[in-house]
Protein backbone atom coordinates (compact mmCIF):
# COMPACT_ATOMS: atom_id res chain seq x y z
CA UNK A 1 0.00 0.00 0.00
CA UNK A 2 2.98 2.24 0.70
CA UNK A 3 4.57 1.95 -2.37
CA UNK A 4 1.51 2.69 -4.15
CA UNK A 5 0.91 5.69 -2.70
CA UNK A 6 4.60 6.41 -3.11
CA UNK A 7 4.09 6.27 -6.70
CA UNK A 8 1.05 8.02 -6.90
CA UNK A 9 2.05 10.94 -4.82
CA UNK A 10 5.35 11.27 -7.37
CA UNK A 11 3.74 10.55 -10.57
CA UNK A 12 1.20 13.75 -9.38
CA UNK A 13 4.01 15.84 -8.11
CA UNK A 14 6.00 15.25 -11.08
CA UNK A 15 2.74 16.06 -13.17
CA UNK A 16 2.60 19.16 -11.46
CA UNK A 17 5.78 20.06 -11.79
CA UNK A 18 5.26 19.59 -15.65
CA UNK A 19 2.51 21.29 -15.67
CA UNK A 20 3.69 24.46 -13.96
CA UNK A 21 6.57 24.67 -16.02
CA UNK A 22 4.58 24.23 -19.28
CA UNK A 23 2.43 27.22 -18.11
CA UNK A 24 5.86 29.08 -17.06
CA UNK A 25 6.91 28.62 -20.53
CA UNK A 26 3.49 29.69 -22.02
CA UNK A 27 3.18 32.88 -20.25
CA UNK A 28 6.27 34.17 -18.77
CA UNK A 29 6.81 37.24 -21.10
CA UNK A 30 10.59 37.29 -20.20
CA UNK A 31 11.06 34.26 -21.71
CA UNK A 32 9.25 35.26 -24.95
CA UNK A 33 11.13 38.81 -25.18
CA UNK A 34 14.59 36.87 -24.54
CA UNK A 35 13.74 34.20 -27.24
CA UNK A 36 12.30 36.91 -29.95
CA UNK A 37 15.44 38.64 -29.50
CA UNK A 38 17.43 35.96 -30.37
CA UNK A 39 15.28 35.23 -33.40
CA UNK A 40 15.61 39.04 -34.62
CA UNK A 41 17.98 40.04 -36.97
CA UNK A 42 20.04 43.50 -36.19
CA UNK A 43 21.83 45.36 -38.74
CA UNK A 44 24.16 48.47 -39.01
CA UNK A 45 23.86 51.03 -41.59
CA UNK A 46 26.87 53.65 -42.23
CA UNK A 47 28.12 55.74 -44.98
CA UNK A 48 31.61 56.02 -46.57
CA UNK A 49 33.79 56.99 -48.98
CA UNK A 50 36.99 55.29 -50.71
CA UNK A 51 39.25 56.06 -53.40
CA UNK A 52 39.33 53.26 -55.98
CA UNK A 53 41.20 53.28 -59.11
CA UNK A 54 42.16 56.82 -58.56
CA UNK A 55 38.23 57.99 -58.26
CA UNK A 56 36.36 58.77 -54.78
CA UNK A 57 33.40 56.45 -54.42
CA UNK A 58 30.29 56.88 -52.04
CA UNK A 59 29.02 53.74 -50.69
CA UNK A 60 26.60 52.76 -48.07
CA UNK A 61 27.94 49.60 -45.69
CA UNK A 62 25.28 47.48 -44.12
CA UNK A 63 26.33 44.76 -40.95
CA UNK A 64 24.60 42.35 -39.41
CA UNK A 65 22.25 39.74 -39.58
CA UNK A 66 19.45 38.39 -41.84
CA UNK A 67 16.76 35.99 -40.33
CA UNK A 68 16.49 33.01 -42.65
CA UNK A 69 13.76 31.04 -43.30
CA UNK A 70 12.84 27.66 -45.14
CA UNK A 71 10.65 26.73 -47.28
CA UNK A 72 7.50 26.72 -44.70
CA UNK A 73 8.53 29.84 -43.39
CA UNK A 74 10.05 29.26 -39.90
CA UNK A 75 13.07 30.58 -38.51
CA UNK A 76 16.01 28.33 -38.92
CA UNK A 77 19.42 31.33 -38.84
CA UNK A 78 20.42 34.54 -38.29
CA UNK A 79 22.30 34.80 -41.50
CA UNK A 80 25.89 37.76 -40.78
CA UNK A 81 27.08 39.24 -43.86
CA UNK A 82 27.93 42.84 -44.59
CA UNK A 83 26.79 44.15 -47.99
CA UNK A 84 28.54 47.52 -49.68
CA UNK A 85 26.42 49.52 -52.39
CA UNK A 86 27.72 52.57 -54.26
CA UNK A 87 25.41 55.08 -53.42
CA UNK A 88 23.63 57.31 -56.19
CA UNK A 89 22.87 54.66 -58.45
CA UNK A 90 20.47 55.26 -61.30
CA UNK A 91 18.61 52.09 -60.89
CA UNK A 92 20.22 50.01 -58.68
CA UNK A 93 18.17 47.21 -59.22
CA UNK A 94 19.89 46.63 -62.54
CA UNK A 95 23.64 46.93 -60.99
CA UNK A 96 25.93 44.07 -60.82
CA UNK A 97 26.08 42.49 -57.40
CA UNK A 98 28.71 39.58 -56.35
CA UNK A 99 28.36 37.14 -53.48
CA UNK A 100 31.39 36.74 -51.97
CA UNK A 101 32.76 33.91 -49.61
CA UNK A 102 35.47 31.90 -47.83
CA UNK A 103 36.26 28.31 -47.62
CA UNK A 104 37.12 26.02 -44.92
CA UNK A 105 34.56 24.86 -44.87
CA UNK A 106 34.32 27.13 -40.98
CA UNK A 107 35.61 30.55 -42.71
CA UNK A 108 34.49 33.45 -42.53
CA UNK A 109 34.78 36.39 -45.81
CA UNK A 110 37.68 38.69 -43.18
CA UNK A 111 40.03 37.45 -45.87
CA UNK A 112 38.54 38.61 -48.98
CA UNK A 113 36.70 41.23 -47.37
CA UNK A 114 39.47 43.00 -46.06
CA UNK A 115 42.22 41.34 -48.05
CA UNK A 116 40.62 41.51 -52.08
CA UNK A 117 37.39 42.72 -52.50
CA UNK A 118 36.13 45.53 -49.82
CA UNK A 119 36.41 49.04 -49.86
CA UNK A 120 39.39 48.75 -46.78
CA UNK A 121 42.49 46.71 -46.99
CA UNK A 122 44.90 45.23 -44.70
CA UNK A 123 48.59 46.10 -45.60
CA UNK A 124 50.89 43.70 -44.67
CA UNK A 125 54.44 42.17 -45.49
CA UNK A 126 54.22 39.96 -48.50
CA UNK A 127 55.89 37.60 -48.12
CA UNK A 128 57.32 38.20 -44.59
CA UNK A 129 56.25 37.80 -41.15
CA UNK A 130 54.47 40.89 -39.79
CA UNK A 131 54.96 42.41 -36.79
CA UNK A 132 52.82 42.50 -33.64
CA UNK A 133 50.25 45.79 -33.37
CA UNK A 134 49.29 48.76 -34.94
CA UNK A 135 48.44 47.38 -38.46
CA UNK A 136 47.12 49.71 -41.20
CA UNK A 137 44.03 50.03 -42.68
CA UNK A 138 44.06 51.52 -46.12
CA UNK A 139 41.23 52.39 -49.16
CA UNK A 140 41.48 49.44 -51.13
CA UNK A 141 42.41 51.33 -54.84
CA UNK A 142 41.77 47.52 -56.40
CA UNK A 143 38.41 47.32 -54.98
CA UNK A 144 35.57 45.91 -57.63
CA UNK A 145 33.48 48.12 -55.39
CA UNK A 146 33.42 50.88 -58.59
CA UNK A 147 31.73 47.99 -61.13
CA UNK A 148 29.77 45.88 -58.77
CA UNK A 149 28.36 45.62 -54.76
CA UNK A 150 29.25 43.43 -53.14
CA UNK A 151 27.72 41.16 -50.35
CA UNK A 152 30.59 39.39 -47.96
CA UNK A 153 28.53 36.39 -46.59
CA UNK A 154 29.32 34.33 -43.64
CA UNK A 155 27.96 30.79 -43.37
CA UNK A 156 26.86 29.47 -40.31
CA UNK A 157 28.91 28.93 -37.44
CA UNK A 158 31.33 32.19 -38.64
CA UNK A 159 30.46 35.77 -38.28
CA UNK A 160 27.78 36.51 -35.95
CA UNK A 161 25.69 33.69 -38.15
CA UNK A 162 23.86 31.19 -36.08
CA UNK A 163 20.82 28.71 -35.90
CA UNK A 164 17.71 29.36 -34.01
CA UNK A 165 14.26 28.50 -34.42
CA UNK A 166 14.03 24.96 -36.47
CA UNK A 167 17.86 25.30 -37.18
CA UNK A 168 20.41 23.39 -35.72
CA UNK A 169 24.00 23.55 -36.08
CA UNK A 170 23.61 20.30 -38.24
CA UNK A 171 21.72 21.42 -40.71
CA UNK A 172 23.89 23.65 -42.27
CA UNK A 173 27.14 21.91 -41.46
CA UNK A 174 27.98 19.64 -44.88
CA UNK A 175 27.92 20.02 -48.67
CA UNK A 176 24.90 19.83 -49.54
CA UNK A 177 23.60 21.27 -46.36
CA UNK A 178 25.67 24.41 -47.07
CA UNK A 179 24.86 24.60 -50.38
CA UNK A 180 21.27 24.70 -49.81
CA UNK A 181 21.66 27.26 -47.04
CA UNK A 182 24.26 29.61 -48.77
CA UNK A 183 21.35 29.26 -51.83
CA UNK A 184 18.62 30.15 -49.49
CA UNK A 185 20.64 32.90 -48.29
CA UNK A 186 21.09 34.73 -51.40
CA UNK A 187 17.22 33.91 -52.62
CA UNK A 188 16.28 35.48 -49.84
CA UNK A 189 18.83 38.51 -50.03
CA UNK A 190 17.59 39.70 -53.57
CA UNK A 191 14.11 39.30 -52.36
CA UNK A 192 14.28 41.69 -49.79
CA UNK A 193 16.59 43.58 -51.39
CA UNK A 194 15.00 44.35 -54.38
CA UNK A 195 17.50 42.42 -56.50
CA UNK A 196 16.22 40.05 -58.78
CA UNK A 197 16.79 41.79 -62.01
CA UNK A 198 20.48 42.79 -61.48
CA UNK A 199 23.68 40.94 -62.99
CA UNK A 200 24.59 38.32 -60.34
CA UNK A 201 27.79 36.84 -59.69
CA UNK A 202 29.11 34.15 -57.03
CA UNK A 203 33.29 34.63 -55.99
CA UNK A 204 34.18 31.87 -53.26
CA UNK A 205 37.91 30.73 -52.28
CA UNK A 206 38.91 27.50 -51.76
CA UNK A 207 36.75 25.22 -50.27
CA UNK A 208 34.00 28.47 -51.32
CA UNK A 209 34.88 27.62 -55.10
CA UNK A 210 33.40 24.04 -54.13
CA UNK A 211 30.42 25.68 -52.57
CA UNK A 212 30.06 28.16 -55.56
CA UNK A 213 29.93 25.05 -58.10
CA UNK A 214 27.02 23.55 -55.89
CA UNK A 215 25.42 26.35 -55.62
CA UNK A 216 25.19 27.78 -58.76
CA UNK A 217 23.58 24.85 -59.69
CA UNK A 218 21.04 24.83 -56.75
CA UNK A 219 19.40 28.32 -57.42
CA UNK A 220 19.18 27.45 -61.03
CA UNK A 221 17.64 23.87 -60.44
CA UNK A 222 15.45 24.99 -57.39
CA UNK A 223 15.12 28.91 -57.05
CA UNK A 224 14.86 29.91 -60.98
CA UNK A 225 17.97 32.07 -60.35
CA UNK A 226 20.29 31.67 -62.98
CA UNK A 227 23.97 33.60 -62.22
CA UNK A 228 25.66 35.65 -64.83
CA UNK A 229 29.22 34.18 -63.66
CA UNK A 230 31.32 32.03 -61.03
CA UNK A 231 34.51 33.18 -60.05
CA UNK A 232 36.97 30.52 -58.21
CA UNK A 233 39.75 31.47 -56.58
CA UNK A 234 41.85 29.11 -55.81
CA UNK A 235 39.53 26.30 -56.87
CA UNK A 236 39.09 22.56 -55.76
CA UNK A 237 35.89 20.95 -56.98
CA UNK A 238 37.04 17.54 -56.75
CA UNK A 239 38.09 16.83 -53.25
CA UNK A 240 40.04 13.50 -54.29
CA UNK A 241 42.62 15.69 -56.56
CA UNK A 242 43.72 16.74 -52.21
CA UNK A 243 43.91 14.13 -50.20
CA UNK A 244 46.48 11.86 -50.71
CA UNK A 245 44.77 8.57 -50.09
CA UNK A 246 46.41 5.21 -49.83
CA UNK A 247 46.98 3.51 -53.09
CA UNK A 248 45.94 6.62 -55.00
CA UNK A 249 48.70 8.43 -57.20
CA UNK A 250 46.61 11.26 -58.67
CA UNK A 251 47.13 13.85 -55.96
CA UNK A 252 51.03 13.20 -56.41
CA UNK A 253 50.67 13.84 -59.81
CA UNK A 254 48.35 17.14 -59.66
CA UNK A 255 51.08 18.55 -57.14
CA UNK A 256 53.98 18.20 -58.89
CA UNK A 257 53.95 21.50 -60.94
CA UNK A 258 53.43 23.51 -57.93
CA UNK A 259 56.20 21.59 -55.94
CA UNK A 260 58.07 22.89 -58.87
CA UNK A 261 57.04 26.19 -59.31
CA UNK A 262 57.98 26.55 -55.21
CA UNK A 263 61.55 24.76 -55.64
CA UNK A 264 62.35 27.39 -58.30
CA UNK A 265 61.48 30.15 -56.40
CA UNK A 266 63.68 29.35 -54.07
CA UNK A 267 66.06 28.67 -56.28
CA UNK A 268 66.93 25.28 -55.13
CA UNK A 269 66.91 23.56 -58.88
CA UNK A 270 70.51 22.70 -59.96
CA UNK A 271 69.76 24.23 -62.94
CA UNK A 272 67.18 26.94 -62.35
CA UNK A 273 65.10 27.92 -65.92
CA UNK A 274 64.73 31.41 -66.45
CA UNK A 275 60.87 31.41 -67.07
CA UNK A 276 58.44 29.85 -64.81
CA UNK A 277 55.81 29.41 -67.22
CA UNK A 278 57.90 27.50 -69.72
CA UNK A 279 59.15 25.67 -67.16
CA UNK A 280 56.20 24.49 -65.34
CA UNK A 281 54.83 23.59 -69.11
CA UNK A 282 57.64 20.86 -69.13
CA UNK A 283 56.92 19.69 -65.64
CA UNK A 284 53.19 19.22 -66.64
CA UNK A 285 54.15 16.56 -69.34
CA UNK A 286 56.51 15.15 -67.04
CA UNK A 287 53.01 14.63 -64.53
CA UNK A 288 51.10 13.99 -67.55
CA UNK A 289 53.44 11.47 -68.90
CA UNK A 290 56.16 9.30 -67.80
CA UNK A 291 55.31 10.35 -63.55
CA UNK A 292 52.29 8.90 -63.88
CA UNK A 293 52.80 5.98 -65.67
CA UNK A 294 55.36 5.04 -63.63
CA UNK A 295 53.13 5.81 -60.22
CA UNK A 296 50.31 3.98 -62.22
CA UNK A 297 52.66 0.49 -62.75
CA UNK A 298 53.42 0.38 -58.73
CA UNK A 299 55.20 -2.30 -57.89
CA UNK A 300 55.76 -3.39 -61.71
CA UNK A 301 58.25 -0.75 -62.52
CA UNK A 302 61.47 -2.06 -63.48
CA UNK A 303 64.77 -0.18 -61.97
CA UNK A 304 65.53 0.88 -64.95
CA UNK A 305 62.58 3.49 -65.59
CA UNK A 306 62.38 4.21 -61.73
CA UNK A 307 65.81 5.42 -62.02
CA UNK A 308 65.17 7.77 -65.02
CA UNK A 309 61.71 9.21 -63.62
CA UNK A 310 63.94 9.48 -60.05
CA UNK A 311 66.52 11.27 -61.80
CA UNK A 312 63.67 13.93 -63.75
CA UNK A 313 61.93 14.44 -60.25
CA UNK A 314 64.53 15.72 -58.24
CA UNK A 315 65.85 17.79 -60.69
CA UNK A 316 62.51 19.43 -60.90
CA UNK A 317 61.72 19.49 -57.23
CA UNK A 318 64.78 20.52 -55.62
CA UNK A 319 64.36 16.90 -53.79
CA UNK A 320 67.45 14.66 -53.36
CA UNK A 321 67.42 11.73 -55.25
CA UNK A 322 67.85 9.60 -52.02
CA UNK A 323 64.95 11.07 -50.29
CA UNK A 324 62.25 10.46 -53.23
CA UNK A 325 64.15 7.07 -52.75
CA UNK A 326 62.61 6.81 -49.72
CA UNK A 327 59.78 8.33 -50.38
CA UNK A 328 58.89 5.50 -53.25
CA UNK A 329 58.38 8.68 -55.92
CA UNK A 330 55.46 9.66 -53.76
CA UNK A 331 55.98 12.95 -51.67
CA UNK A 332 52.92 14.55 -49.91
CA UNK A 333 52.47 18.49 -49.59
CA UNK A 334 53.20 18.34 -45.65
CA UNK A 335 56.47 16.19 -46.44
CA UNK A 336 57.28 18.18 -48.74
CA UNK A 337 56.96 21.68 -46.90
CA UNK A 338 59.12 20.38 -44.22
CA UNK A 339 61.72 18.64 -46.74
CA UNK A 340 62.57 21.32 -49.21
CA UNK A 341 64.05 24.13 -46.84
CA UNK A 342 65.35 21.68 -44.05
CA UNK A 343 69.05 22.06 -44.61
CA UNK A 344 68.63 25.80 -44.11
CA UNK A 345 66.23 24.80 -40.86
CA UNK A 346 62.73 26.35 -42.63
CA UNK A 347 59.40 25.19 -43.29
CA UNK A 348 57.41 26.36 -46.12
CA UNK A 349 54.23 27.64 -46.30
CA UNK A 350 51.64 25.22 -47.33
CA UNK A 351 48.60 28.48 -48.76
CA UNK A 352 51.89 29.99 -50.30
CA UNK A 353 55.32 29.07 -50.93
CA UNK A 354 56.95 31.85 -51.02
CA UNK A 355 56.90 32.17 -47.32
CA UNK A 356 59.20 30.42 -44.97
CA UNK A 357 59.94 30.66 -41.01
CA UNK A 358 61.73 28.16 -38.76
CA UNK A 359 61.42 24.67 -38.98
CA UNK A 360 61.42 23.98 -35.40
CA UNK A 361 61.72 19.80 -35.76
CA UNK A 362 64.30 19.26 -38.32
CA UNK A 363 63.42 15.32 -37.47
CA UNK A 364 59.74 15.58 -38.12
CA UNK A 365 58.51 14.51 -41.50
CA UNK A 366 55.79 16.09 -42.06
CA UNK A 367 55.75 20.07 -41.62
CA UNK A 368 53.98 21.44 -38.33
CA UNK A 369 52.31 24.99 -39.34
CA UNK A 370 51.97 26.80 -42.29
CA UNK A 371 54.21 29.85 -42.29
CA UNK A 372 51.36 31.80 -44.60
CA UNK A 373 48.70 31.50 -42.29
CA UNK A 374 50.66 32.81 -39.05
CA UNK A 375 52.65 35.52 -40.85
CA UNK A 376 49.41 37.21 -41.57
CA UNK A 377 46.22 35.98 -39.61
CA UNK A 378 47.01 38.01 -36.73
CA UNK A 379 47.27 41.49 -39.01
CA UNK A 380 43.91 40.17 -41.11
CA UNK A 381 42.31 39.05 -37.42
CA UNK A 382 43.02 42.36 -35.15
CA UNK A 383 42.39 44.77 -38.26
CA UNK A 384 38.88 43.34 -39.12
CA UNK A 385 37.88 43.34 -35.73
CA UNK A 386 38.75 47.15 -34.80
CA UNK A 387 36.74 48.02 -38.64
CA UNK A 388 33.78 46.13 -37.42
CA UNK A 389 32.84 47.54 -34.63
CA UNK A 390 34.47 50.67 -35.18
CA UNK A 391 34.15 52.04 -38.60
CA UNK A 392 30.97 49.70 -39.73
CA UNK A 393 29.49 50.82 -35.79
CA UNK A 394 28.26 46.61 -35.27
CA UNK A 395 26.94 46.50 -31.67
CA UNK A 396 29.80 44.90 -29.62
CA UNK A 397 27.21 42.39 -28.17
CA UNK A 398 27.77 40.66 -31.48
CA UNK A 399 30.00 38.16 -31.11
CA UNK A 400 31.99 37.97 -34.50
CA UNK A 401 33.37 34.47 -35.12
CA UNK A 402 36.48 34.33 -37.37
CA UNK A 403 35.85 30.43 -37.82
CA UNK A 404 33.88 27.72 -36.95
CA UNK A 405 36.16 25.54 -35.56
CA UNK A 406 35.30 26.49 -31.78
CA UNK A 407 31.33 25.96 -32.68
CA UNK A 408 29.28 23.23 -30.29
CA UNK A 409 29.32 20.31 -32.58
CA UNK A 410 30.79 21.63 -35.76
CA UNK A 411 31.90 18.46 -37.96
CA UNK A 412 31.41 18.80 -41.78
CA UNK A 413 29.38 16.00 -43.52
CA UNK A 414 31.28 15.44 -46.45
CA UNK A 415 28.33 13.03 -47.95
CA UNK A 416 26.66 13.55 -50.78
CA UNK A 417 22.88 12.86 -51.34
CA UNK A 418 22.58 10.41 -54.21
CA UNK A 419 26.42 10.70 -55.11
CA UNK A 420 28.17 7.80 -55.73
CA UNK A 421 31.90 6.69 -54.68
CA UNK A 422 33.41 7.26 -51.18
CA UNK A 423 31.68 9.40 -49.23
CA UNK A 424 34.98 11.60 -48.13
CA UNK A 425 36.04 12.95 -51.98
CA UNK A 426 33.22 14.50 -53.00
CA UNK A 427 33.05 16.36 -56.41
CA UNK A 428 31.21 19.11 -57.35
CA UNK A 429 32.20 19.98 -60.84
CA UNK A 430 29.43 17.62 -61.59
CA UNK A 431 26.88 20.19 -60.44
CA UNK A 432 28.80 23.03 -62.23
CA UNK A 433 29.07 21.35 -65.58
CA UNK A 434 25.34 20.42 -65.43
CA UNK A 435 24.62 24.12 -64.68
CA UNK A 436 27.15 25.43 -67.37
CA UNK A 437 25.26 22.53 -69.70
CA UNK A 438 21.94 24.23 -69.45
CA UNK A 439 22.78 27.53 -69.32
CA UNK A 440 25.51 28.20 -71.97
CA UNK A 441 25.45 31.76 -71.13
CA UNK A 442 26.89 31.10 -67.65
CA UNK A 443 30.52 32.33 -67.70
CA UNK A 444 33.62 30.79 -65.44
CA UNK A 445 37.07 32.73 -64.29
CA UNK A 446 38.76 30.83 -62.02
CA UNK A 447 42.23 32.41 -60.76
CA UNK A 448 45.30 30.35 -59.84
CA UNK A 449 48.32 31.17 -57.90
CA UNK A 450 51.39 29.24 -58.69
CA UNK A 451 52.60 29.15 -55.47
CA UNK A 452 49.41 27.59 -53.85
CA UNK A 453 49.79 23.78 -52.38
CA UNK A 454 45.83 23.96 -50.85
CA UNK A 455 44.60 24.18 -54.23
CA UNK A 456 47.53 23.10 -56.88
CA UNK A 457 46.83 24.71 -60.17
CA UNK A 458 47.08 21.30 -62.30
CA UNK A 459 44.89 19.78 -60.35
CA UNK A 460 42.21 22.54 -60.82
CA UNK A 461 43.10 22.37 -64.76
CA UNK A 462 42.91 18.42 -64.57
CA UNK A 463 39.19 18.49 -63.06
CA UNK A 464 38.14 20.65 -65.42
CA UNK A 465 39.06 18.35 -68.39
CA UNK A 466 36.86 16.15 -67.09
CA UNK A 467 33.97 18.11 -66.50
CA UNK A 468 32.51 16.48 -70.01
CA UNK A 469 31.69 19.64 -71.07
CA UNK A 470 31.23 20.37 -74.97
CA UNK A 471 33.46 22.00 -76.43
CA UNK A 472 31.65 25.81 -77.05
CA UNK A 473 30.35 25.59 -73.10
CA UNK A 474 34.08 24.38 -72.18
CA UNK A 475 35.12 27.52 -73.97
CA UNK A 476 33.45 29.76 -71.42
CA UNK A 477 35.83 28.59 -68.77
CA UNK A 478 38.72 31.20 -68.53
CA UNK A 479 41.88 30.54 -66.50
CA UNK A 480 44.61 32.91 -64.93
CA UNK A 481 47.83 32.43 -63.11
CA UNK A 482 49.79 34.39 -60.71
CA UNK A 483 52.91 34.36 -58.81
CA UNK A 484 51.83 34.19 -55.97
CA UNK A 485 50.00 31.85 -53.60
CA UNK A 486 46.19 30.61 -52.39
CA UNK A 487 45.40 34.63 -51.52
CA UNK A 488 47.34 35.75 -54.39
CA UNK A 489 45.88 39.37 -53.61
CA UNK A 490 48.03 39.43 -50.25
CA UNK A 491 50.89 40.89 -53.27
CA UNK A 492 50.16 44.55 -54.15
CA UNK A 493 50.97 44.04 -57.92
CA UNK A 494 49.01 40.87 -57.84
CA UNK A 495 45.80 42.43 -56.26
CA UNK A 496 45.86 45.07 -58.95
CA UNK A 497 46.07 42.03 -61.62
CA UNK A 498 43.17 40.06 -59.68
CA UNK A 499 40.82 43.50 -60.19
CA UNK A 500 41.44 43.83 -63.72
CA UNK A 501 40.56 40.05 -64.56
CA UNK A 502 37.45 40.35 -61.98
CA UNK A 503 36.34 43.80 -62.76
CA UNK A 504 36.73 42.67 -66.77
CA UNK A 505 34.93 39.46 -66.07
CA UNK A 506 31.79 41.16 -64.75
CA UNK A 507 31.67 44.09 -66.95
CA UNK A 508 31.75 41.72 -70.22
CA UNK A 509 29.13 39.34 -68.73
CA UNK A 510 26.66 42.11 -67.47
CA UNK A 511 25.94 43.42 -71.04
Amino acid sequence: MYNQLSIRYTTFFAATLLAVSLQAQVTNPAADSAAASREKAEKSVTHHSAKIEGKMLNYTATAGTLLLKNEKDESIALYGYTAYTRDAEADASKRPVTFVYNGGPGSSSVWLHMGAVGPRRVVVNDPEVNPPPPYKLEDNGSSILDVTDIVLVDPVGTGLSHAVGKGKGKDFWGVDQDIQSVSQFIKQYVTENDRWNSPKYLLGESYGTMRSAGVVDYLQENMGMTINGVILVSAVLDLRTLTFQKCDDISYVLHLPTYAAIAWYHNKLASKPASLEAFLKEVREFAAGPYSAALFKGDRLEAGEKEQVLAKLSACTGLSREYLTKANLRVSEPQFTQELLRGEHQTVGRLDGRYKNINQDLLSEFSQYDPQSTAISPAYTATFMNYYYGDLKVNKNNNYHINAYGAEGFDWDWKRKGSEGFPNSPNTGVDMADAMSKNPHLKILVLNGYYDLATPFYAVEVTMDHLGLEKNIKANISMKYFEAGHMMYVNPVCLAAFKKEVAGFILENSK
